[in-house]
């Protein structure tokens, strides 16, 4: 399975590029922080040679030993695992859940660095996902530009033009997550050329697309709520980068054209899987437009900038994000979470790892209703943007899997094929 390719060779590729990374930044650990900054570095790649080495020849899964405050969390989430198994011994790397294993990694990558200050603050994966976004700086010009067009004449649009524009927007944000590094275990995957030229040509790659239903739901909130107007959508973040460049773009759309009065960002608290955004990324994002020199992407960097400062954009992390659950726990694991989401009249969850948690991972029947798949999570309305990454999917009408899968055997692998699927939460 894509399961077992991924332990074996992209996690421990990913593994080595960190310790690459630490070994670069030396003479700068040693200029900031002395001896103590080699030192500290020395002891995080110790720690991460031990974990590659663990990895790769499949021992148990071991209790987090650190300090942090999900710590007692993951191991209650281990104890978990071990009843799961039947009593046929102790989860392992390759004798567990993708999902868990996965994430259990990343965790222990932020480990390596938290329990070894000064250097506790440096993100592995910084670079690579500040290279992504100067790598698509083509494409962000011409979204920006785009966007910044549209906006001239955005109160003259009819509700017609309107819904187009919307559509085109979900989709440069659903085809944004193709720019994946952990994906590609770190290899470039910036966006080249402008989103917008092949949108046409990318609808049959959409094998559920329920875009539509985005738009009545919008529509129809705005109307019910005339009185009171206050509309409120999630957008859950998935990559740095160009992605989430196209996931403010559509941000800013939505408070432009008075579908929504405020829109709500969920990041990571630590860093995550290679190119997930973290409030720095978030906020380096927004300050990089401010300051480029082109007219249209420092338009966009202002105006976000005030979006911000006003409050109607809101930046929000939460534990719960780069815990190892399916998000049907959420309830009961973070439940001030899932109290926040059921204020929202929309929830996006953006790419190919929040899918799998909210499908909880599993290897369902194509058909199988996507309600179904979320195993009662339902905290508001919510839509998965997402290319497919991963062996897992659902909601697809019969037949529909097995005919791309005769011609083509890596369809839900390669990021080609995508999603814009969407359950009313009723």
């Amino acid at each position: 399975s894509f399961a077992y390719f991924t332990i074996k060779d992209r996690l421990p590729q990913i593994l080595t590029r960190v310790i690459d990374t630490l070994h670069r930044h030396k003479n700068e650990f040693f200029e900031e922080h002395g001896e103590k900054g080699v030192e500290a570095e020395k002891r995080a790649i110790s720690f991460l040679s031990k974990l590659r080495n663990e990895l790769q020849t499949d021992k148990p899964v071991t209790p987090l030993e650190d300090e942090l405050p999900d710590a007692a969390l993951w191991n209650q989430y281990l104890d978990y695992q071990r009843n799961l198994s039947n009593g046929t011994g102790e989860p392992s790397w390759f004798q567990s859940p993708w999902l868990y294993v996965e994430c259990y990694m990343y965790r222990r990558i932020h480990a390596a660095l938290a329990q070894n200050p000064p250097i506790d603050n440096f993100d592995v994966f910084k670079e690579g996902k500040a290279q992504n976004f100067f790598e698509s700086q083509e494409a962000i010009i011409a979204l920006c530009t785009y966007f910044q067009e549209l906006l001239k004449n955005i109160k003259d649009l009819d509700e017609k033009q309107l819904q187009e524009e919307l559509f085109k927007l979900l989709q440069v944000s659903l085809w944004g997550n193709k720019c994946d590094l952990s994906f590609s275990a770190g290899e470039d995957s910036s966006q080249k050329s402008s989103p917008l030229q092949s949108l046409e040509n990318m609808i049959p790659y959409i094998l559920v697309n329920d875009m539509e239903k985005l738009w009545s739901l919008l529509v129809n909130a705005k109307k019910r709520n005339t009185e009171k107007s206050h509309v409120r959508v999630d957008i859950i973040l998935d990559n740095a980068g160009f992605e989430l460049v196209s996931d403010l773009v559509l941000a800013d759309f939505l408070l432009s054209s008075k579908l929504a009065d405020e829109v709500h960002f969920h990041g990571k608290s630590i860093p995550w899987y290679v190119s997930d955004t973290t409030k720095h990324d978030f906020n380096w994002t927004v300050k990089q437009l401010q300051s480029a020199n082109h007219m249209w992407m420092s338009r966009c960097g202002i105006n976000w900038e005030g979006n911000l400062k006003k409050g109607v954009w809101v930046y929000c992390d939460h534990m719960f994000w780069t815990l190892p659950h399916d998000l049907s726990s959420m309830a009961e694991v973070a439940p001030d979470l899932y109290a926040d989401l059921q204020k929202s009249n929309l929830l996006l969850f953006k790419g190919d790892l929040n899918y799998r948690k909210l499908t909880g991972d599993r290897k369902w029947e194509y058909t199988v209703p996507f309600h179904q798949a979320l195993n009662k999570f339902h905290p508001a309305p919510l839509c998965s943007l997402r290319t497919l990454k991963s062996d897992t999917q659902v909601g697809l009408k019969p037949g529909q899997g097995e005919q791309i899968q005769a011609s083509e055997p890596e369809w839900m692998v390669s990021g080609k094929y995508g999603v814009v699927q969407f359950d009313a939460a009723l």
